[in-house]
């Protein structure tokens, strides 16, 4: 239901700090750049580096796509209409930016057929660049990492120095792995919508969907308004059509749906999302503490550590932690701390880092037994959303590159770097422009 009009509290009052601002920078004697990103797409490239090569056999086509302002979801909604399937016969490896150019691979299910079968693809923000077959369906995770080159307009090409002096900090050190403002969304506030499930809460998780962003208030506006009016019908052109799940939900309130069977109908990619968001709020306030005491490189005893080279975790036990070249191997970056993706399997570490990773789950409003109990639900909708994992506090930062120049938009510095799958490159942008608290680092205009 609608949030009560005669209850002055907004939906999200004391809501959890999603920690999309670290609470400090590793690199704050540097002075900042400012300037914003994403003005226009071609500011923004990244490129999928591939975990494996298609074998050139199988039912499932391979694409490698070239995208350009447009979300990774509205991508697989113009290719599954393009081969006549449906959306979750699409595979992709990774969600990417939508105001940007993004290349990534994308997989087809279409057992039975060629690639010749089908017209060539004709799309104004969507090209293929090459196509193969594989025999498996491409998932989230599959790939290696990506290359990110990335022009920050608004300021002096002069200012590639102190960008420079920052990237060499970063390729010592890692960055802190935090979560970036696209896993939160335009209202910064995904992670609210993936509490509300957790705990069962429809009518919540609806308001946090649809209802007035209290510290986002140009979004949707009038929309939200009438949401709150309880005009379900009317908002829903208020909302773009690239808004879908929010428009679904509107139309099915209309028809008099209550929320828990809408939360039911909830398309499943995107309650998964909704939930990640939660388990990415709570590792952002454990990375947060991290940072703050300066062992976000550090391997403590009782914690898990992940190995870069392989991916691999492993608990640091009292025997391991007397390894004389443990520390040695996290200041070479090989080896880093986790932090939590809290759920029912996720590795829990021992001694003081699993007690803070305890406190900061709680302090986001959720228990481990509203976990299990989430989890106790039948397997499409329990476990299997919320697993859990732990995730590196820190990635490298791999080959970077920075130059200043001029151009017909004016003057740039432009930055180049890879990460590990899974981090953000607005994390690295945040230490090199370091913007004032609370501030978006993005244009208006992307």
């Amino acid at each position: 239901m609608p949030h009560d009009a005669r209850d002055s509290t907004p939906p999200n009052a004391s809501a959890p700090d999603p920690h999309i601002v670290p609470a400090a920078y590793i690199t704050a004697d540097v002075p900042p750049i400012g300037g914003v990103i994403k003005q226009r797409p071609e500011d923004f490239l990244v490129e999928e580096t591939p975990l494996y090569q298609p074998s050139g056999q199988g039912e499932h086509i391979y694409l490698f796509v070239e995208k350009r302002g447009l979300s990774t979801l509205e991508m697989v909604e113009i290719i599954a209409r393009h081969f006549r399937v449906d959306r979750r016969a699409v595979g992709y490896a990774g969600m990417k930016d939508k105001p940007a150019i993004t290349r990534q691979v994308v997989s087809v299910h279409v057992p039975g057929r060629k690639i010749e079968d089908f017209p060539s693809l004709e799309h104004d923000r969507v090209g293929v660049l090459w196509a193969d077959y594989h025999t498996n369906k491409l998932r989230t995770g599959h790939l290696g990492g990506n290359r990110f080159s990335i022009r920050i307009r608004s300021v002096p090409a002069t200012a590639a120095l102190p960008a420079k002096r920052v990237l060499d900090r970063l390729e010592r050190t890692g960055v802190p792995n935090r979560f970036g403002e696209q896993r939160f969304g335009h209202c910064a506030n995904n992670h609210l919508v993936g509490r509300a499930i957790l705990l069962g809460d429809p009518p919540g998780a609806l308001d946090h969907l649809l209802a007035p962003c209290p510290d986002h208030p140009e979004q949707q506006p009038e929309g939200r308004a009438l949401y709150a009016q309880g005009r379900f019908a009317e908002a829903i052109d208020a909302f773009p059509r690239s808004l879908r799940t929010e428009r679904n939900a509107l139309g099915m309130l209309a028809r008099g749906v209550p929320p828990d069977r809408i939360l039911a109908r909830l398309d499943d990619r995107v309650r998964k999302f909704m939930l990640s968001a939660f388990q990415s709020a709570v590792f952002n306030a454990v990375l947060d503490a991290r940072v703050l005491d300066g062992s976000f490189g550090t391997l403590r005893l009782g914690c898990i550590a992940h190995i870069h080279a392989t991916r691999g975790q492993f608990h640091v036990t009292p025997d391991v932690f007397a390894e004389p070249d443990l520390a040695d191997r996290a200041a070479r970056l090989e080896l880093s701390p986790t932090g939590p993706m809290w759920g029912v399997s996720m590795r829990r570490c021992d001694g003081a880092s699993g007690d803070l990773e305890r406190r900061c789950l709680e302090a986001a409003g959720v228990s481990t037994e509203d976990l299990d109990r989430y989890a106790a639900r039948p397997a499409s909708r329990g476990s299997h959303d919320i697993e859990g994992a732990r995730r590196p506090l820190r990635v490298p930062v791999i080959a970077p590159q920075v130059e200043g120049g001029v151009d017909e938009h004016g003057s740039y510095v432009r930055v180049a770097f890879e990460l590990e799958r899974g981090a953000f490159a607005t994390v690295v942008l945040r230490e090199i422009m370091k913007p004032a608290s609370g501030a978006s680092i993005e244009s208006e205009a992307g």
